[in-house]
């Protein structure tokens, strides 16, 4: 069974004069086997999403999700088109360039959660902080407060249960107030009652900081939290209703 509705859900209301956050114009990628380009997981994808909002990306193995991800988040580039943040199109930005936009702008969390296991959490927490010159210890204290996890500031990574790093993990990718935040399969690895927790608290995350999300998921508990729900198939980006079945 899946977990309730909030009581007082926040759609989007998409207006033509609302500036899009993340904008994605016919973009395609590509990879070689060989000498030829085979492998199309995208295909002239054009979508915008708007400030706050939060979109579900369903998909099978090997349709395109990880990689739509990772151009949203400047981890890759088209091999086509172009993808724009606020308006300025990162697929023109150098590799230094895009890292800063990784750093600052974008939050991800990962199926895995790729905590550092040789740090502590609030090491782990600290670190975002660092590589953007920023040393607020209390900021990071704060997060780790926000996400329930008060009192673990100074435990490693392996003392925690696997809802516990997940809460970590999110807390890392918030801790430095992105306007992104790219979910990779968050409840993956979790039980059905773990990850319906996860799952309300990337909302209230969410919600308390305006921040945009796209999330991938192969949960079908996870849709109440969208605005919008997307399905990627043979490389094609297709709208569906949000309460169509799995």
């Amino acid at each position: 069974m899946g977990i309730p509705e909030p009581d007082k859900p926040r759609r989007i209301i998409w207006k033509e004069h609302m500036a899009p956050l993340i904008r994605l114009e016919n973009v395609s990628k590509c990879y070689h086997t060989g000498m030829t380009c085979d492998i199309f997981p995208l295909k002239g994808i054009d979508l915008e999403v708007a400030h706050g909002e939060r979109i579900i990306l369903i998909g099978k193995s090997g349709s395109g999700k990880s990689t739509f991800l990772n151009l949203a988040g400047g981890v890759d580039v088209p091999t086509s088109g172009k993808v724009f943040f606020d308006d300025h199109d990162i697929t023109s930005l150098s590799q230094a360039e895009l890292a800063l936009y990784r750093r600052k702008e974008v939050g991800f969390i990962f199926q895995s959660f790729n905590l550092f296991t040789t740090l502590t959490v609030g090491e782990n927490l600290m670190l975002p902080l660092e590589l953007l010159g920023i040393g607020e210890e209390r900021r990071a204290r704060e997060m780790l407060t926000a996400v329930g996890l008060d009192g673990q500031w100074q435990k490693f990574p392996e003392q925690l249960s696997g809802g516990e790093q997940q809460r970590v993990a999110i807390a890392r990718a918030l801790v430095k107030d992105p306007r992104i935040i790219l979910a990779d399969e968050p409840t993956g690895n979790l039980d059905l009652e773990t990850g319906n927790g996860i799952l309300r608290l990337i909302d209230d995350v969410c919600r308390s900081r305006n921040a945009t999300l796209i999330m991938v998921t192969h949960s079908p508990e996870a849709i109440w939290l969208a605005d919008r729900r997307f399905r990627l198939r043979a490389g094609i980006l297709m709208e569906e209703p949000l309460d169509e079945k799995n």
